[in-house]
């Protein structure tokens, strides 16, 4: 079925057409030149600017695909969660374009959709093979969220932030010492320039076992926390330093290893906990060379038990936001029967996401 996806949940107006898994298109209209004034995202310029673009990104999905609007068998959207004014724009253009073809429409969860990334097929690039159940590996701006996943409809979560997500500690960190924005991309390209050992930051200590019956039970074994080393690195800065003489490279570096560790500590565990043997990763952070890095090391180690581990990540522009992978997600479950009625709105929020 050949799809046009439709992603305007943040600040990247973004179209793309997909037929069969396969990527015939993705555009992205980036809104950084407009925001990088305030260094973060104004969310009234977002949705202004989504509505001035969204006919021409779209119009220019299809025509990159190769294709004429007739071609077009179905239509998705991200309807949730994102800013609420952004996702309205390109829910309603979806919508409308649907109705005015008559073809079948499906709004999709933004989460979901980045978790479904790598299995999409891009020409010169590796493609997620794995089979269902694995452990996905969901970090980016707004979530961070560890999580088991059985379908691409079905997820459990294991474990997710209690307070920042990873993305946001990364941005308000760059903010602050004026790295650049966005401040994920700007503090791993300064990172590479640092020391990573010339700052001991504290990793938080949310992992407590306690007793319910007869069992032993852990509480926060899976869950994360950034809120204290956005703290440490911003206000106590001086209390951690280990080397006399340092440059931002070295702050930035030794501030994004804690925050991966702290991530990786996490999903070890659940690898751990649930034998699976597979993770695969997605959203912006997933982008992360650092992270990257680590995960690689961490299944090539020699002493490392878990040999049978894999670890799949999406093609570096299927990390950040991006409409290839709600077209990827919204053909699955147009394939299966699935539509969405017209009348469907969006939603700022998404409570599946939450640790139950």
């Amino acid at each position: 079925m050949v799809v046009l996806g439709i992603e305007t949940s943040c600040d990247e107006c973004a179209a793309a057409v997909v037929h069969n898994g396969i990527v015939l298109s993705n555009v992205v209209a980036t809104q950084i030149p407009f925001h990088s004034k305030w260094q973060g995202v104004v969310p009234e310029i977002a949705s202004r600017m989504h509505t001035e673009w969204i006919y021409d990104v779209a119009g220019e999905a299809i025509k990159r695909a190769g294709l004429k609007i007739a071609d077009i068998e179905g239509a998705a959207a991200t309807a949730h969660p994102g800013l609420l004014g952004s996702l309205l724009v390109g829910l309603h253009f979806a919508k409308a374009f649907a109705w005015a073809r008559n073809l079948p429409f499906i709004a999709v969860d933004h989460l979901l959709a980045h978790l479904y990334a790598s299995r999409l097929v891009i020409e010169g690039q590796d493609v997620c093979s794995a089979d269902y159940p694995f452990l996905g590996l969901l970090v980016s701006g707004g979530h961070s969220v560890i999580c088991r996943v059985d379908n691409f409809d079905d997820v459990t979560v294991l474990g997710t932030t209690v307070d920042d997500a990873a993305g946001e500690a990364f941005d308000k960190i760059a903010k602050h010492y004026s790295f650049g924005y966005p401040g994920g991309a700007a503090i791993d390209k300064l990172a590479q320039k640092g020391n990573s050992e010339a700052f001991k930051f504290p990793m938080p200590n949310l992992y407590k076992p306690y007793k319910q019956g007869n069992d032993a039970r852990y509480d926060h074994r899976y869950d994360l926390s950034y809120s204290g080393l956005k703290t440490a690195v911003v206000n106590q800065l001086e209390q951690f330093r280990v080397l006399p003489d340092t440059t931002d490279a070295d702050i930035a570096a030794s501030f994004q290893k804690t925050a991966v560790e702290i991530l990786l500590r996490a999903l070890f565990r659940a690898v751990e906990d649930t034998g699976l043997q597979t993770i695969v990763a997605g959203g912006g952070v997933a982008a992360n060379s650092y992270l990257r890095t680590r995960l690689e090391e961490y299944v090539h180690t020699a002493d490392n038990k878990q040999t049978e581990l894999k670890i799949y990540f999406p093609p570096l522009e299927l990390c950040g936001d991006n409409a290839a992978m709600v077209a990827g997600l919204g053909e699955q479950y147009l394939l299966r029967g699935d539509r969405s009625p017209l009348n469907v709105s969006a939603s700022a929020r998404v409570r599946a996401f939450k640790r139950r």
